[in-house]
């Protein structure tokens, strides 16, 4: 199967999404194999994306960067670090007794270990603490990462039938984003859920395959509006359905929620539907009348699933809002929303910890494709700021066909990568979501970068956009015209002034994209040339190409560095 993954030229704010071959996620993973524990963390730059983990990343890789040059790990050598762990745990809002627990984890895993040959005891160190936060949050540390990213996630949701459909039940405090989450939940049961079932008798010919590749289970899913109580709750599910196609089933405001929810599985039974999400009303721990309610209509509809609506700007509370509806009522996971706001992450780290419950699902942003299944070894992953490459490349198979994305390898491979391609990428760029998410997934990118030079590549790129629109057909279609032809300069002088950029904007653009072009097609070779789009990323596969990730990156960026030679502008 062809991918998608990025890049990008620190020096220059030059951004790019390129094509690779099947194996670039699973070779990631595998290179964290052949180092286990050698994956380098990144010295912080002041970053200030505002998003999830950047607090608490930043502070880590600050921390194991001062370990040292250290043989062997003691009391003595990582007592300061452990004790800056904890400080960088608390400030992210985790649960003190969390903490705590978490940094008793790292120091048994560390304390006393010689630090493996070619790796240094920061990596060693990092390394630990991976460990540690992925059996937090429901993981298995056990597992190698040669196996590479799970792609099923650590909780999945009960299944039902026509007959006798699945029963969701959402709770939570006012304000959580309830009603927002059921509509997220019942678009995802609906069109992107995978079947677990079909993939497990598929056998290990599915293990490293993409979760976007996978057989979906494309549920019937009926929703139950059950907040009687909130203004214009109602019809914010009705507005919620009807956008993403799926029914809401009500009976109005002077009723008992009970019968409401009673009446909503019946009707699922009589017309075939095999899912139902009930959405309840916000309320207080306290307010007992509320939470009598809902443990009525728990024994009423005996759900196979009670879920717990979290929001993640609440930090630690979280944990304890978890044990304190799991005890009223007794619950089975939580979905965490807001994820994409700027909270220190507390919430993630902290639930399973306090109430021991899963996290099933995280909200990433405000539309209602925007719910992710939560995978513990890809949180853990960001964390640390070591990136997510396997999120990232399923955002962007997500967004084309295997088709076009090998017809676009194809390109590259042949060094026939066109500003109409350019034009392509930087629209995928922008579907797959901002850039500062995208290069919060890159390995090495989340603590590298501030928010003002994110700005600089946003607009960055929207004049390379206006350029190429300024451009005629035959310019778009081939570069060449504006880097090595004797007409370049006359045409760059003209693209400019159309576009309302300066020449030397131009020029610098010209010489980016030759270095780009360059640097996808030897990349691109280097992976192995075309891909079969229908291979999958089977085992064995990472053992078979090279990492090239980051040591391309790096040169890039080194390149980029140095002054250009020759020829009109340096692109001749």
């Amino acid at each position: 199967m062809t991918l998608l993954a990025a890049t990008f030229y620190p020096s220059t704010q030059a951004f790019s999404i390129f094509s690779v071959g099947p194996s670039f996620a699973s070779s990631s993973f595998a290179s964290r194999e052949r180092s286990d524990v050698s994956r380098k963390s990144y010295r912080s730059t002041g970053s200030n994306l505002n998003m999830m983990f950047d607090q608490l990343s930043a502070a880590i890789s600050d921390v194991a960067k001062n370990l040292g040059p250290k043989r062997r790990m003691s009391e003595a050598s990582i007592q300061p670090a452990l004790r800056e762990v904890r400080r960088a745990l608390l400030d992210a809002d985790v649960n003190v007794d969390v903490a705590d627990t978490l940094i008793e984890g790292v120091r048994a895993r560390s304390l006393g270990q010689e630090v493996l040959e070619g790796v240094t005891a920061e990596q060693q160190f990092v390394k630990a603490m991976y460990d540690e936060l992925l059996d937090m949050m429901g993981g298995d540390s056990s597992v190698p990462m040669s196996d590479g990213p799970s792609n099923v996630p650590v909780a999945t949701l009960a299944s039902g039938t026509a007959a006798d459909p699945a029963v969701i039940l959402l709770a939570g405090l006012q304000g959580a984003g309830k009603t927002t989450a059921a509509g997220k939940l019942a678009l995802f049961l609906k069109e992107r859920e995978v079947d677990y079932d079909q993939v497990a008798a598929m056998g290990d010919e599915v293990k490293n395959t993409l979760a976007s590749r996978l057989p979906r289970r494309e549920r019937k899913v009926l929703l139950v509006a059950a907040d009687i109580y909130r203004p214009a709750a109602i019809k914010q599910l009705q507005v919620l359905g009807e956008s993403i196609g799926v029914e809401v089933f009500t009976k109005g405001t002077d009723i008992d929620p009970v019968e409401i929810v009673n009446a909503g599985i019946q009707k699922a039974r009589d017309e075939g539907y095999d899912t139902v999400i009930v959405d309840t009303a916000g309320r207080q721990v306290i307010d007992t009348d509320l939470m009598d309610e809902l443990q009525r209509m728990k024994r009423a509809a005996s759900p196979q699933e009670t879920l717990l609506i979290v929001d993640a700007m609440t930090g630690q509370e979280a944990a304890s809002l978890t044990a304190a509806f799991d005890s009223a009522i007794g619950l089975t996971g939580a979905i965490l929303t807001k994820m994409d706001g700027d909270s220190r992450g507390g919430a993630a780290v902290s639930v399973r910890g306090v109430s021991g419950k899963p996290i099933k699902f995280v909200g990433t942003g405000e539309k209602t494709a925007d719910l992710e299944p939560f995978y513990p070894d890809r949180m853990a992953s960001r964390i640390l700021g070591m990136g997510d490459v396997v999120s990232l490349v399923e955002k962007a198979a997500s967004e084309v066909s295997d088709a076009d994305a090998l017809k676009m390898q194809q390109k590259m491979l042949d060094a026939s990568f066109d500003f109409d391609d350019f034009v392509k990428q930087s629209e995928l760029v922008t579907k797959m979501g901002s850039v500062a998410g995208i290069a919060k997934l890159m390995p090495g990118m989340a603590n590298q970068l501030n928010m003002n030079q994110i700005r600089e590549v946003e607009a960055r790129l929207k004049k390379s956009k206006s350029m190429i629109s300024s451009m005629t057909k035959k310019e778009r279609a081939n570069p060449e015209l504006l880097i090595k032809d004797s007409s370049a300069r006359s045409r760059l002088i003209r693209i400019t002034k159309g576009s309302g950029c300066g020449l030397d904007e131009g020029q610098q653009f010209m010489s980016e994209f030759q270095r780009m072009k360059t640097m996808m097609s030897r990349m691109q070779k280097q992976m192995g040339g075309k891909m079969d789009p229908s291979a999958a990323m089977g085992p064995g596969t990472e053992a078979e190409m090279p990492d090239m990730g980051n040591r391309a990156m790096r040169r890039a960026a080194k390149k980029s560095k140095n002054k250009a030679r020759g020829g009109f502008g340096g692109f001749g």
